[in-house]
């Protein structure tokens, strides 16, 4: 069943984004790699529903080479081509079909797919903005985001947690639990003991006395109840907790990630495109230079410190950050902050957009060039924008963060808008 989800893949959405690519000048090329990438993996599937995983490295180094040597073409049909008027094109199918690495993920493999997918939509989302009213580029990006959909919910029901060998007991469910136990109940009372007769018949005899069942009940006496006898109430009070002592059961409140000092050593690592900037304090001088455009910046869990990045890159994420600030050129995409306490930014040249999430506190100093950016924000507070005057000095303006929502009764549909704080 599962080969034949994937053929029903290749035979739908797959083929539909190699018709929507026949006319796009060095696009077809590329995708033709992707259908043959997509045929290898078909025959991996294959071969790995007939037989039990390998045992070495080496082993399953060999039996993946189809696939590294598929999206190494892949990414170097877009290289050599950079001055092709379809390099969004190509970098759109370059970026995410690493996607098609799933193979060698453990245990979300169908997760790391939809991430590929989404580095694509930055390419697919710029090919749609720029080519309104386009069918035919229309219906190229709609079909190669559904083929990476199509292939993340094959993967999520099939493979959910790793790639299934037919040694693992591919093509068939795993066997139910077995029932649980019946509970441990007592042997019961042996009847035929005379003894145990004796006791039963003088328990009923006991129950049967009526009202002469209370006459060996101790009486309370006045000196052992407290509120005749004073003496007994010294002390503390039952069920109540001593001035200083934690309160049982009580929870602390819930304190943020961004609000607790980093105890890891701080790091600032290049891996690949993405620079790695993490639980930094107190540290001003933090610096990324000679970065290329595609290169990304993460910030995780840093305290007191500034960034400045110079040149233009893809994007910047502070996450977990507190009392940081960031100070950049130009960005390709966008800065995000998520999770952040009071923190800043300043942008020199243009940035697209800048995304807020869970952010208490975000002040953004924009250039002249970025007075169109998008600001997107959600669960976040004390937000404020200062736009440029023209004399050195800046404008500030809050970002709503209260809102009404009414019922529109003619089209059965909600209206949301701001409101306005006159305080």
């Amino acid at each position: 069943m599962s080969l034949a989800a994937y053929q029903d893949i290749i035979n739908g959405p797959l083929e539909r984004f190699m018709q929507c690519s026949a006319n796009l000048q060095h696009v077809q090329d590329q995708a033709a790699l992707v259908k043959k990438l997509f045929q290898t993996q078909f025959e991996y599937l294959t071969m790995a529903s007939r037989s039990s995983p390998p045992t070495n490295q080496n082993d399953t180094v060999s039996q993946l080479k189809g696939h590294t040597e598929g999206i190494e073409g892949i990414q170097k049909a877009r290289e050599s081509n950079k001055t092709s008027p379809n390099f969004t094109f190509l970098s759109a199918i370059s970026e995410s079909i690493p996607a098609l690495g799933w193979v060698c993920v453990k245990p979300t493999p169908a997760p790391y797919i939809k991430e590929m997918n989404d580095v694509g939509k930055y390419y697919t989302n710029r090919i749609l903005k720029e080519s309104k009213g386009n069918q035919q580029q229309t219906n190229w990006c709609v079909a190669w985001t559904e083929t990476l959909g199509s292939l993340e919910a094959f993967v999520k029901q099939y493979h959910t947690t790793g790639l299934v060998w037919g040694g693992a007991g591919a093509g068939a469910g795993a066997p139910p639990p077995p029932p649980c136990p019946p509970p441990c109940m007592p042997p019961p009372p042996d009847m035929s003991d005379d003894g145990g007769a004796d006791e039963r018949t003088a328990l009923f005899a006991q129950i049967n006395q009526g009202a002469d069942i209370t006459k060996n009940l101790k009486k309370v006496t006045a000196d052992m109840q407290t509120h005749k006898n004073t003496t007994l109430r010294e002390g503390p009070a039952p069920f109540k907790t001593p001035v200083g002592a934690p309160k049982p059961f009580a929870k602390s409140l819930p304190t943020p990630g961004a609000g607790q000092v980093p105890t890891k050593p701080p790091s600032m690592v290049k891996d690949g495109k993405k620079w790695l900037i993490e639980y930094q304090v107190g540290n001003t001088a933090l610096e990324v230079s000679n970065a290329e455009m595609n290169n990304v910046v993460y910030m995780f869990r840093c305290r007191d410190s500034l960034l400045t990045v110079s040149g233009k890159i893809n994007s910047i994420v502070l996450d977990s950050c507190t009392k940081c600030a960031v100070v950049f050129d130009s960005l390709v995409s966008s800065v995000e902050f998520v999770n952040c306490q009071s923190v800043k930014m300043e942008v020199r040249g243009k940035v697209p957009t800048i995304s807020i999430d869970k952010t208490d506190g975000c002040q953004m100093y924009l250039s002249a060039d970025s007075m169109d950016v998008e600001i997107v924000s959600s669960k976040s507070s004390e937000m404020n924008v200062m736009m440029p005057k023209g004399n050195g000095d800046y404008t500030e303006m809050a970002i709503a963060e209260q809102f009404k929502t009414t019922i529109n009764k003619p089209n059965k549909s909600l209206v949301t808008i701001a409101v306005e704080n006159k305080g």
